[in-house]
């Protein structure tokens, strides 16, 4: 196992392919993290993010032997992991939209593991509709902020992520910003303006992102905590 830990990520997804059964268990206990991060804060639920990642990982599974090398491995296994949220966003658009878990009740265990960090009880209802807001978005541009803005990851690699020019990924971030700062601008109080004075900035509320100092109307980003999904290759390997 010492061995595999210090593999580079393209050693083990080789390792994989050539028969070492761990290997592929050993890549995705590395990545869990953010892949399980990227999964519920684009699906905004707990159930469907893990039936999510659990499809897009035996898709990855299965079709290592075509990896080409043409991106980071870490590109290649969020490709697969944001196209199998973004269908399943597709499928469900036709039906009635339900209230979005809080994502912070009690597990029994048995799911995915770990516990989104819970809010204050003050900030409860404004997590939800932060939670809501987002989910509102068109698929792609919730994509890309919650890879940008969310999660932090340069453009040009979620460019690479998506599959998408890096001009695309900018401009699918800065409408969403827009329908966000919309969505969320009754959570910020505003302050009086007097003819000597400017405007004072708004007061923070808990769990909304601040705005870019650049584009003052805009929504930077949409926190929450990360969870841990358990996942074992060897039971899946068919």
């Amino acid at each position: 196992m010492d061995g595999r830990a210090a593999a580079g990520d393209l050693e083990l997804l080789r390792a994989h392919v050539a028969g070492d059964r761990d290997a592929f268990a050993e890549l995705f206990h590395r990545h869990r993290d953010r892949l399980w991060a990227v999964a519920l804060r684009t699906l905004g639920d707990r159930e469907e993010a893990a039936d999510a990642l659990q499809d897009a990982l035996l898709s990855a599974h299965r079709a290592a032997g075509r990896f080409r090398g043409d991106s980071a491995v870490t590109t290649w296994l969020h490709r697969i992991v944001v196209n199998a949220c973004l269908d399943r966003i597709r499928r469900r658009q036709a039906h009635p939209t339900v209230p979005l878990p809080d994502g912070n009740r009690a597990e029994d265990g048995s799911g995915t593991g770990g516990l989104e960090p819970a809010a204050p009880a003050g900030d409860h209802d404004t997590v939800l509709v932060v939670r809501e807001a987002l989910a509102a978005l068109p698929v792609e541009q919730r994509a890309a902020l919650v890879l940008v803005d969310v999660e932090g990851y340069p453009v040009a690699e979620v460019a690479r992520i998506l599959g998408v020019a890096e001009g695309t990924v900018k401009s699918r971030c800065a409408r969403g910003r827009a329908r966000l700062a919309v969505l969320l601008g009754h959570l910020r109080p505003t302050a009086v303006a007097t003819p000597s004075t400017r405007p004072a900035p708004a007061a923070p509320v808990p769990g909304v992102p601040g705005v870019t100092p650049g584009n003052p109307g805009t929504v930077e980003g949409v926190g929450s905590g990360s969870g841990r999904y358990r996942w074992d290759a060897n039971q899946e390997d068919t």
